[in-house]
Formats: C-alpha cells, sequence, structure tokens
C-alpha cells in the first residue's frame, strides 16, 4: 500500500545518489532511515524496500481483501481527499489493485497506487523523501496528494522480518507565491497511520499489506489490507 505512507500499501524506494558511471543507485529512501536494521528484514521485502536502479521502476499488482472507510459518515470527508488523490470514499472486498514506484532524480521516491472499484478507479499519489538529521539518522516523510499538500512523518521498525511504519506527525504544506516559499502548517493528529508489510506465508513471491487509519475515539477510520505480486522492471516495458 505505497511504500508510501497511506501505502499507504508497500512501495519501492528512491535513491540517495547515483554515481556518474554506475546506475545502480546507492542507498533507498528506507535504506537511509533504518540503517543496519533493514538486514533484519525477510529477503523479499529487503528486495521491495531497497534501491530502484536508474530506467527503472517497481509494479505491483494484486487484491485487497478490504479497502476503503469503516464509517460511512465520513464518506464527505473522503469525498473530498479523492479529489486530492489522497483517499477515497467507495469502499468494497475483492478490490484489485497496482503500483507505480518510481526513483526520482533527486533521491525521493514517487507513487501512484490505483484501486479499480466496480464503477470508478480511484488513485493515491505520494512522494517519499529522507530529511537529513544532523548527527543522527535521517527522518522519512510522505507528501501526499496531486500536490504533495500533506505531509506525514514516519516512524519505522523491523519486527519478525517485517516492516511496520507509524504516523508521528502531519502538516499542510501550502505555497506562499509572494515569498516564492512553501509553508508549512502543523496538523492535530486526529487520526495515527499504521502500516505493516511482510512476505505472504504462502512463500509464492507475494506479500501482504495492512494499513489502518484510527482514531483513539472511534477505532478504525479507514483501511486496506491484502496481498500482490511486485517486480522491478525497465520503464520502456508496457
Amino acid at each position: 500500500m505505497a511504500r508510501s505512507v497511506f501505502g499507504l500499501g508497500a512501495a519501492s524506494s528512491g535513491r540517495s545518489a547515483v554515481d556518474e558511471h554506475d546506475t545502480q543507485p546507492l542507498q533507498s529512501v528506507y535504506e537511509q532511515v533504518l540503517g543496519p536494521q533493514i538486514e533484519r528484514l525477510h529477503p523479499q521485502l529487503r528486495r521491495y524496500f531497497g534501491p530502484i536502479p536508474a530506467g527503472n521502476e517497481g509494479r505491483g499488482r494484486g487484491v485487497y481483501s478490504w479497502a476503503g472507510p469503516r464509517h460511512s459518515g465520513l464518506r464527505p470527508v473522503f469525498a473530498w481527499l479523492a479529489w486530492r488523490h489522497v483517499l477515497f470514499p467507495e469502499r468494497g472486498r475483492s478490490v484489485p489493485f497496482t503500483i507505480r514506484n518510481r526513483p526520482e532524480d533527486d533521491g525521493a521516491l514517487s507513487a501512484r497506487r490505483e484501486f479499480a472499484f466496480p464503477l470508478v478507479t480511484r488513485v493515491m499519489e505520494d512522494t517519499m523523501r529522507a530529511i537529513p538529521v544532523p548527527g543522527g539518522r535521517p527522518r522519512l516523510v510522505d507528501r501526499l496528494g496531486r500536490r504533495r499538500g500533506l505531509e506525514v512523518e514516519l516512524e519505522l521498525r523491523v519486527h519478525e522480518g517485517g516492516l511496520r511504519m507509524r504516523s508521528t506527525g502531519l502538516w499542510l504544506r501550502m505555497r506562499v507565491p509572494v515569498a516564492v516559499a512553501v509553508l508549512r502548517v502543523p496538523l492535530p493528529c486526529v487520526v495515527t497511520m499504521t502500516l505493516d508489510e511482510r512476505a505472504h506465508p504462502d512463500g509464492d513471491g507475494r506479500q501482504c499489506v495492512d494499513v489502518r487509519l484510527r482514531s483513539p475515539i472511534i477505532g478504525d477510520v479507514f483501511r486496506y489490507v491484502g496481498a500482490f505480486a511486485y517486480d522491478v522492471v525497465t520503464v520502456s516495458e508496457p
């Protein structure tokens, strides 16, 4: 679900730098943040969260056993978020899903996810970045939506070969034309996002993802859960 925050589903990773004589990226955004912890991931997930070579992209296809909001009263909020390519108001079972992860030249990772409901295909877009921290490991932030106007800071942890992400901060990003700058406005964390990713227990090459948005008052407000197959291909492939 990528991997992005709302999946943000699953994700591969961007690159921190590329040698001018080598098309292989040096580190993914996840490697930069996790450091040696990444070696504790299941081999399948190490490949998934590892770097994508220049000229390639990651592609995944699968089915989510459930996708969508848990409370019908929140559908107007999710309808607005669907217009921004963040979340969506539809919900259902056995929802076909695709993802494309594209490494950017500046080391970020952009992802596009599509959920094929019977009457509409919903899109979620985001860009992951590793933000340097003086004297420490980089922070991971995910900028969501068509204009990347919502920013989420994520905490990563490896557990029993799988990866867990948890949101720790939320900001609204607004461009200020006069100052030619971006204004970051902190928002209250009314929900917490968690993402759990692991290799499929059948050992068939698929991986499982479970993304939840949870409120301390009403419980789960949005979730998608399922499995997908993933590969890295050259961009020229259809």
